[in-house]
């Protein structure tokens, strides 16, 4: 896999580099690269307690991302994945490190423990006095005597920065940090394993499996479960939050490992607010990025039992650029449509031949999602599949509120239903064919006639003409071919939709947006829906 990087010998301090060209002043680096790379405040004066932390790259924006202002002083950055060295720990604790001493929070891995476990004896022999906890928090394997150190290491850096920003000493922050990892929890679970650069990517993880308790550093995971949905995963990770969670209010921090869209994080958070232990969550940080894998697509949990002013110092101001906040959890709200956007709906009426006609179009649109998402990622965005079965969903469930014996009426109202429930330009457009074809078969015009004149105007306003590479090449030779009957305009619509195969110039739709090549040989996802749907009314 490719990856925007230069030389890979070069990819940490680059990335050392733009972070601190991105921070508007607020952080520097000591000037020892390449072997010591340490990020720190700018503005530091050794005035408070120092809040030192670090580890292997690859988890960015941990560490450097979470240095400023109520958080931490220094970050000593390894190579990708691995702990920096003892010289490197070293230097960071004395660039840094005043009166009033210094905390190192580090992660429970080996390199890491020894490292900054050693630094620190090094510093403590110059005079200087520091102290250090050892975040473990993993919970992927309860009866482990040394678990992982992963995301609630971002919880321990906010409560002790906090309080070290507010003049507290040592002692008052250590015991706070101890505190905090004593009483938080982590599982982590991805339905794929990270790309390092440079190397090769494992292919542990097959298709239709999740992996549960995972490492940040690409470790396998306890196990391997079917994965079904963003619901079952939040279970399944609650489920090892659960036990021996401590009674009374949490904070949880809702983590992406690197590489899953800001939609997907979205949904987990719902998932997690509707979750078993919602109602011992008071405090969320994120849905963000905030220790992650490189690119791994999966997430973490973290939850920390509040006590004491923990909610007054999670919640204290930071200048700090990857902290998304820490906010009350609460339930989403909503507020009623505006005046004017509530339909008014044509009185439900029963016709059972209606209804089945109806369901079983819808239901075949549905069984076509797949294939139609996959012709549609060839020219547009790969979302013509979805747009269309989720429409068809959604009509399946209002079938009932339709006013199934009056077509005139019933054109008008799944023309109003797809308003509201198809987006995009599609949805649009489909709408307006079917309000324009009941308005045509209110005015006493058949129903292959009112159906001509819906896509009269769908085209006048949508623009697209036969030749254009829409669904128009199939919806309206069909529509033509009707009064022949079904097989016909079945017959039509297919060869429509095929000839749109070696149509190589789209004048409509995000296909032309696209070029000629990438065309080629490809069908036209709307036009292969039309055709499927005359195919089935045929059958």
């Amino acid at each position: 896999m490719a990856h925007f990087i230069n030389d890979k010998a070069d990819l940490v301090t680059d990335a050392i580099e733009g972070t601190i060209a991105a921070s508007g002043g607020t952080l520097t680096r000591l000037d020892g690269f390449p072997h010591i790379k340490v990020v720190l405040r700018a503005d530091w004066d050794k005035s408070r307690v120092a809040i030192v932390t670090g580890g292997g790259s690859g988890h960015e924006p941990a560490h450097a991302g979470f240095v400023g202002a109520g958080m931490v002083t220094a970050a000593v950055c390894g190579e990708v994945f691995a702990s920096p060295s003892v010289d490197a720990v070293l230097a960071g604790i004395l660039a840094v490190t005043g009166p009033g001493g210094c905390l190192l929070v580090v992660k429970n891995y080996t390199g890491d423990r020894l490292n900054f476990g050693l630094a620190a004896e090094r510093a403590r022999a110059f005079g200087l006095n520091v102290s250090m906890v050892i975040v473990d928090d993993d919970v992927a394997l309860p009866d482990l005597a040394q678990a992982r150190g992963l995301a609630s290491t971002l919880l321990v850096h906010k409560i002790a920065g906090a309080l070290a920003e507010d003049g507290a000493d040592l002692e008052t922050v250590t015991r706070a940090a101890t505190r905090v990892v004593d009483s938080s929890r982590t599982i982590g679970m991805a339905l794929d394993v990270c790309t390092i650069p440079g190397s090769p990517k494992e292919d542990r993880i097959p298709e239709g499996q999740a992996e549960l308790g995972l490492g940040i550093h690409n470790e396998p995971g306890v196990e391997q479960i079917a994965f079904a949905s963003a619901r079952q995963a939040m279970t399944a990770v609650v489920a090892k939050l659960s036990p021996g969670l401590r009674a009374g209010p949490h904070v949880a921090l809702l983590n992406n490992l690197g590489g899953l869209s800001g939609l997907e994080m979205s949904i987990l958070a719902h998932e997690l607010m509707r979750s078993d232990i919602a109602g011992q969550i008071e405090l969320l940080v994120g849905p963000a990025s905030m220790m992650t894998s490189l690119d791994m697509r999966g997430f973490s949990v973290s939850l920390h039992a509040l006590v004491e002013d923990d909610r007054t110092l999670l919640t204290a101001p930071v200048t700090v650029m990857a902290w998304p906040g820490c906010r009350d959890m609460v339930p989403a709200r909503s507020v009623p449509l505006p005046d004017g956007l509530t339909p008014i709906r044509a009185m439900p009426s029963t016709h059972e031949e209606t209804r089945t006609f109806l369901v079983r179009c819808c239901e075949t649109l549905i069984a076509a999602e797949d294939d139609l998402n996959a012709l549609d990622a060839k020219s547009g965005d790969g979302d013509t599949g979805s747009t269309l079965a989720n429409a068809s969903r959604a009509l399946i469930s209002a079938v009932d509120t339709l006013p199934l014996a009056d077509h005139t009426q019933l054109f008008r109202a799944v023309g109003q239903e797809l308003t509201q429930t198809m987006g995009g330009s599609s949805g649009v457009l489909l709408a307006i064919f079917f309000a324009a074809a009941g308005d045509a078969a209110s005015s006493g015009l058949p129903m292959r006639n009112a159906l001509q004149a819906g896509l009269r105007r769908m085209q006048e306003i949508g623009g697209a003409q036969l030749g254009d590479r829409t669904m128009v090449d199939a919806l309206a030779p069909a529509l033509d071919a009707l009064a022949n009957g079904p097989e016909a305009a079945s017959k039509a619509a297919r060869e429509g939709a095929d000839a749109t195969a070696d149509m190589t110039r789209a004048n409509a739709g995000r296909a032309s947006y696209v070029n000629e090549a990438q065309l080629q040989g490809h069908k036209d996802p709307g036009a292969e829906a039309v055709a499927r749907l005359f195919a089935h009314i045929a059958a």
